[in-house]
């Protein structure tokens, strides 16, 4: 129970369904912020005691579980250390990855509970070959992104209430009706270990900010930056270059280049992604009998993007995609390390690659 609506929610319907419900609120800093701003972070003492009081609301009970080290390990170092390389991570699918479906889940199992439940806007469906993770209901509220990564085993373990639900409008609606005190409280939208939304001066603190140039696809030094680490391929604001392209068109970054503190900057279709490559990748559910011979699929490479068509097949270890049209324009982040993919036309990467019900890690920096 994160303190807002959705898992409160959650936790109502659980409650509601008949299961022997406990809420539990996960501590993932040592030094939690008081009071949150508006949208800003998820994790305060103010969401905690938010939580409890959903809790008491609902006749169950509630404890906090302190996670802090953990999540600093799996999830604020990754973090630091894929921006370190150039590559920009997501640190939503991470602590979902590494803490509420590792972690906790483990701690749940251990002590005789069945499931871990979220509010997360998702579906678990019963397919013929086992458990399955599917979209929600709601396609603006969708989360079965940063959901993907989730192997089978988990998912079996795994109960999303609000998946089927229409509209958040819904859940804030049930949430007054039930009494619930966060029917309003605003949705979190930032990184919650960031909660000033300050990313660019958190990383240059633990990262390091040193001026470097900004090169064209040429080579050529057309401008500098105050620090290679806090860009991400696909941006286009915050370059200050100071004056326009040649033919007067809006550059974009297109590689990140951390070892000599350089940004490559260039024209939309230079973004323009034929395929993608990741040699780290999860079936939410079971494989398809094809995947060596390849099968027809769609492709998501952001959170709350529209999938397009492509076709994918495994190829020795990794899992390959190509598309049937290359997808044009900013690609909003990069990959885990060990993800890839091929541009048409740049060094760029791309983030998620997707099937109805699978996804492998990837971007956005997601609610």
């Amino acid at each position: 129970m994160s303190g807002g609506v959705d898992s409160a929610v959650a936790a109502a319907r659980a409650v509601e369904a008949g299961h022997e419900v406990v809420g539990v609120h996960l501590a993932l800093s040592r030094n939690p912020g008081t009071l949150r701003t508006g949208s800003r972070g998820c994790c305060t003492i103010e969401d905690a005691m938010d939580a409890r009081r959903a809790a008491a609301k609902l006749g169950i009970p509630f404890y906090v579980w302190d996670f802090s080290e953990r999540f600093r390990a799996d999830v604020i170092d990754d973090f630091v250390a894929e921006y370190a390389a150039g590559r920009t991570p997501n640190p939503c699918m991470r602590c979902n990855e590494r803490i509420k479906f590792a972690a906790l889940l483990e701690k749940a199992l251990t002590l005789g509970f069945d499931a871990v439940v979220t509010g997360h806007y998702a579906e678990v469906r019963q397919g013929a070959d086992g458990v399955e993770l599917h979209r929600a209901a709601a396609w603006a509220k969708d989360q079965s992104y940063v959901l993907g990564v989730l192997t089978a085993e988990q998912l079996a373990h795994a109960w999303f209430p609000l998946g089927a639900t229409p509209s958040k409008a819904e859940v804030r609606a049930e949430a007054e009706a039930r009494g619930l005190s966060v029917a309003a409280k605003p949705d979190s939208h930032d990184i919650c270990f960031i909660p000033d939304g300050d990313t660019r001066g958190w990383l240059a603190e633990k990262v390091g900010a040193e001026e470097g140039a900004i090169l064209d696809r040429s080579g050529e030094r057309i401008g500098t930056h105050p620090g290679a680490a806090a860009f991400t391929v696909g941006q286009r604001k915050g370059l200050n270059i100071g004056y326009p392209a040649p033919d007067g068109r809006p550059r974009f970054v297109l590689e990140v280049r951390p070892k000599t503190n350089e940004v490559v900057v260039g024209p939309r279709e230079a973004l323009a992604i034929a395929e993608l490559a990741g040699s780290r990748y999860t079936w939410a559910g079971a494989a398809p009998a094809d995947a060596v011979v390849g099968f027809a699929c769609e492709v998501q490479v952001r959170a709350h993007g529209d999938p397009v068509p492509a076709w994918a097949r495994l190829d020795g270890g990794e899992f390959v995609t190509r598309l049937d049209e290359p997808i044009e324009g900013s690609l909003p982040a990069r990959p885990p390390s060990s993800t890839s993919a091929r541009a048409s036309s740049a060094s760029a990467r791309s983030t998620a690659l997707s099937r109805r019900i699978w996804r492998p890690p990837a971007e956005d920096l997601g609610p």
